[in-house]
């Protein structure tokens, strides 16, 4: 039977999440749909949302890459795809193309080509092979605001506001808050439809403020995931980042409650060497309802990352449970 999975995040979370979940396909049959955060504001993406308009393209551009096909010429365009150019030409000096990654550009061209940024994914899905879909979270653009406590550290207690995604996921300060501008954006209809259709919405691993919360702050994605009949798994990062420091382990989870407060969860994935001592999290997990799964996810060279076989591994025997 197939198992209908919607994965919220981007970046390097929802790129790990997701070659996790292509792990499972010798014990699972799944269809898998990823949600992705629109309010890049940084390096490449950043450029060409200000230079052309339309939506960021670089944590699109990773979804579709973690799930792209294993065909050797599927590989090699998901190659070119992640490839970036020179920041400075063989000459020493720098162009236009400087620091752009070629996926990034294509799918700028095929949205100004289709009209439309699900058309110009499911092409460039097709193009790369894709065993999933990606989906923006809104057809529009998003900033990201936060109110931050100490992002000066010359005034610790002064609270500011502290604008654009990069700035917020690189502030030293403690984020307080959280908003979009606009504050209602409209949630990519067939993102709404997957909530909808899904039996498991998984949320991280990923930055916490500028890639996971996001999503709860779009009115009709708030309520689709509240309204789904899925059930939903939160997978916990392996490390603090700097947006939040001082944030335990616990708090990741409270803070999905804060910004939705009606939200449960079933399952909550951690490795157990980064939780440490684990009754704080199992307290915050029973608070949401949900079981807490300590399993080894991270790779094996001490760096904070997710291995997508260890995390596969642990995500089969909860995906395929049965209710």
């Amino acid at each position: 039977m197939t198992i209908r999975v919607v994965a919220f995040g981007g970046g390097h979370g929802l790129s790990a999440s997701l070659r996790a979940l292509r792990r499972c396909a010798p014990e699972l049959d799944l269809d898998i749909t990823a949600v992705v955060t629109v309010g890049d504001d940084g390096g490449s993406s950043g450029r060409l949302r200000a230079e052309r308009g339309g939506l960021p393209p670089g944590d699109l551009r990773q979804a579709l890459v973690a799930l792209s096909g294993d065909h050797p010429a599927t590989r090699r365009s998901a190659g070119l795809f992640q490839h970036r150019f020179a920041e400075l030409a063989a000459d020493g000096r720098t162009d236009g193309l400087a620091g752009h990654a070629v996926g990034n550009l294509v799918l700028c061209g095929l949205m100004e080509l289709l009209g439309d940024p699900v058309a110009a994914l499911e092409h460039a899905g097709a193009m790369l092979g894709s065993v999933g879909r990606v989906l923006p979270m809104s057809r529009q653009p998003v900033d990201i605001e936060a109110r931050v406590r100490g992002a000066d550290p010359a005034r610790p207690d002064e609270v500011c506001t502290v604008r654009g995604q990069h700035q917020v996921a690189v502030t030293t300060g403690r984020v307080e808050s959280l908003r979009l501008t606009p504050q209602a954006p409209a949630a990519c209809a067939e993102a709404v439809a997957a909530i909808g259709a899904g039996d498991w919405l998984i949320f991280g691993p990923g930055s916490w403020y500028t890639s996971v919360l996001p999503h709860l702050l779009v009115p009709q994605l708030a309520a689709a995931i509240l309204a789904s009949p899925a059930r939903r798994l939160v997978t916990l990062n392996l490390a603090a980042e700097k947006e939040t420091l001082g944030l335990s382990v616990a708090d990741h989870l409270a803070a999905l409650r804060w910004y939705l407060p009606e939200l449960t969860v079933d399952f909550v994935l951690a490795d157990a060497k980064a939780v440490g001592d684990p009754e704080p999290v199992h307290g915050a997990a029973e608070s949401l309802g949900a079981r807490l799964v300590l399993a080894p996810v991270a790779v094996d060279d001490g760096t904070p990352r997710h291995d997508p076989a260890a995390l596969g591994a642990a995500l089969v025997p909860v995906l395929g449970a049965d209710r």
